[in-house]
Order: structure tokens, then sequence, then C-alpha cells
């Protein structure tokens, strides 16, 4: 632990899930009113209000997760997918930086930003075309992005030990962490853009909504 770093226990205020035919959430985004997550072979869209599921598009989706405001990413092997939410309709595809190792992605600042797990980067790239813009270096193995008032935070899983944390995007140094329970892992991380970090939680097949510190 660094000499700056705050470490908070993850307070977990609601789980969601496991939705039927599911037996894995990877990526997870956030639309402004449903949360959409990765299952597999299915994109699956719920009210976090209610828990209900209110949308499934039959897509290829074995990794992260993003939305621009309009439309959806998905990583799904080693491309990613942009998708009409309305239709579902693949509108466009790019190479995923990762070669099919890619991990968790946000949207943010007009890129996207894709975790390579084992690699330990996060890499920011232009969605037009899947061209590399830079790479931020981590200390643990990248799960879920996501990127909420200028700072940007990443899910880590290694073993039983999971955490979210916020690293400094000039050059990757852990500022915060907030320590999951021993055994819940963060397969994908997405800000609601207010108080709650919604986790996709792998093999558990649920989706873990966490509270973002007070303050933060």
């Amino acid at each position: 632990m660094t000499s700056k770093e705050i470490v908070h226990p993850a307070e977990i205020v609601r789980e969601y899930g496991p939705f039927d035919g599911a037996e894995r959430v990877h990526g997870v985004t956030h639309d402004g009113q449903r949360v959409w997550a990765a299952t597999g072979e299915k994109l699956i869209a719920f009210d976090p209000a209610s828990g209900e599921t209110t949308r499934a598009l039959d897509r290829a989706c074995d990794a992260g997760t993003a939305f621009d405001g309009t439309y959806l990413y998905q990583i799904a092997e080693r491309r990613i997918d942009k998708i009409d939410p309305a239709s579902g309709e693949v509108l466009a595809s790019i190479p995923a930086p990762g070669d099919g190792y890619d991990s968790g992605m946000a949207w943010a600042e007009g890129s996207l930003w894709v975790g390579q797990y084992r690699d330990r980067k996060i890499h920011q790239i232009d969605p037009a075309t899947g061209a590399l813009i830079r790479s931020i270096d981590s200390n643990r193995f990248v799960t879920g992005v996501t990127w909420v008032d200028g700072q940007l935070w990443h899910g880590t899983w290694e073993g039983d030990d999971s955490d979210i944390r916020r690293i400094d995007p000039a050059d990757g140094a852990v500022l915060e962490r907030l320590e999951m329970p021993a055994g819940t892992g963060v397969s994908g991380l997405e800000s609601d853009g207010a108080s709650l970090f919604y986790c996709g939680g792998g093999g558990s097949g649920r989706v873990r909504a966490v509270r973002r510190p007070a303050g933060q």
C-alpha cells in the first residue's frame, strides 16, 4: 500500500440475479436508466430499482460492455461490436486491442477504455478504428473499467481477492481501494454516474451494487 492510498471495505448495497439462462456475468454498463449485463450469449438489461429484466439481445458478449450515450459497445472474442440497443443490430466492429485477452471496457472523453486482464493494462482506443491512443499500467489483473467525475476506477480479481480501485490515469498509481469480501469477485464494472458502482460477479451469475465512497 502506498502512503497516499486510502482503503475501505466495499459496501455492497444490493445484489441482482442470477438471471434466467445466464451462468456468468462478464461486462456491465449503465445507460442512464438500465443496467446492461453481458452473460456470454445474451446482453440483458434490467431495472436497478425493481431488478426486473427488461431487454435481452442475442449477441456474443464474453467480456466488457460500454455505453456512449446512444450505442452499446461489446467485446466479443477478438472484436468490439457497436450495437444499437433498440434493435440489437451490430452497426460496426473494430479489432479489440488484446486480441481475445480483453476484459472490462468503458466509454469516456470520446474514447473506449479497454482493460487487459493478465497484461495488467488499460488501453485508450479510438472507437471508430480501434487505433491505440495510450496505455496505463496497473499492478493487478484488470477486470472492469469505469470513469466517473473525472476519476478512473477499475476492478481487480486474483484468486479469492478482488477490489475496486481508483488510479491516477497519468501513471497508474493506486489512490483508493474498495476491498470486496473474500470470494466475491469483480468481473465487470460501471458507475451509475452518481453514488453506485455496478459490478459483474463472474460465475456467481450476479450483479452487485457497491456504494462509491462519500465525498468521491
